[in-house]
C-alpha cells in the first residue's frame, strides 16, 4: 500500500494557508519550498510548493515526493492527482469573502465579479463532488469562517481526522488569529 499523502485544498483565498500553518504547528510536516514569502495578504506565509499544479499536470506521480507530509493543492489542481492514498482536508469559505480577498490582494476591482463568482461556485461544487467519489481519498470538509469563530471545536475535528499523526491540538489552536480575518461578510 502506498504511503499516506496529506492534502489541504480549497478555492484560492479560502484559508488553505491558515490550515497549513495550523497543521505545521500541530506537528505534521508540511511540503513547502519557501519561494513565496509572507506578504500583506498572507503575513504568516503561504506554505506551498511553487507551481504545484503545473508540476502535477506534467508528471502526476510528482505527488509521491510528498508522502507523509501535507501538500497544498488548490481545488482546480486536485484533478491531476493520480490514484494514491490520500487524506484531504477541503476548506470552504464564504464566496463573497473569497472574492473580496482576491480583490484586496490584487488591489483591483474584479470588473467581472458576477462571472467570477459563478465560475468559483461551479468549480467548488464540481471539485467537492469529484473528491467524494474517489475511493483512494478520505475527505474532511471544514469551513474557514467556522474555524475562526470556534477554533477549538473545529480543530478537534481535524485532530480526530488525523489521529494517526498524534498532533498537538493546543499548538494548532494557538495559530488561529482572528485579526487576520479581514474580508468579513455576514453569512
Amino acid at each position: 500500500m502506498k504511503k499516506q499523502i496529506y492534502i489541504v485544498s480549497g478555492l484560492p483565498r479560502s484559508g488553505t494557508s491558515m490550515l497549513m500553518q495550523i497543521l505545521d504547528a500541530g506537528g505534521l510536516p508540511v511540503a513547502s519550498d519557501a519561494k513565496r514569502k509572507p506578504d500583506r495578504s498572507n503575513p504568516k506565509g503561504y506554505l506551498e510548493v511553487e507551481s504545484i499544479i503545473d508540476k502535477l499536470k506534467d508528471n502526476p506521480d510528482y505527488v509521491f515526493n510528498f508522502e507523509d507530509r501535507v501538500l497544498k493543492v488548490i481545488a482546480y489542481g486536485l484533478q491531476y492527482l493520480p490514484p494514491g492514498n490520500y487524506k484531504l482536508i477541503y476548506v470552504d469559505r464564504n464566496i463573497a469573502e473569497i472574492l473580496d480577498s482576491m480583490e484586496e490582494m490584487m488591489r483591483a476591482k474584479d470588473e467581472e465579479r458576477d462571472d467570477t463568482k459563478k465560475a468559483f461556485i461551479k468549480l467548488n461544487n464540481k471539485t467537492k463532488a469529484d473528491i467524494k467519489e474517489r475511493e483512494d481519498m478520505q475527505v474532511l470538509f471544514v469551513n474557514y469562517n467556522e474555524i475562526l469563530s470556534s477554533p477549538k471545536k473545529h480543530l478537534e475535528d481535524i485532530h480526530r481526522f488525523l489521529e494517526e499523526r498524534n498532533l498537538d491540538l493546543e499548538k494548532m489552536i494557538e495559530v488561529v488569529d482572528e485579526k487576520l480575518y479581514r474580508q468579513r461578510r455576514e453569512r
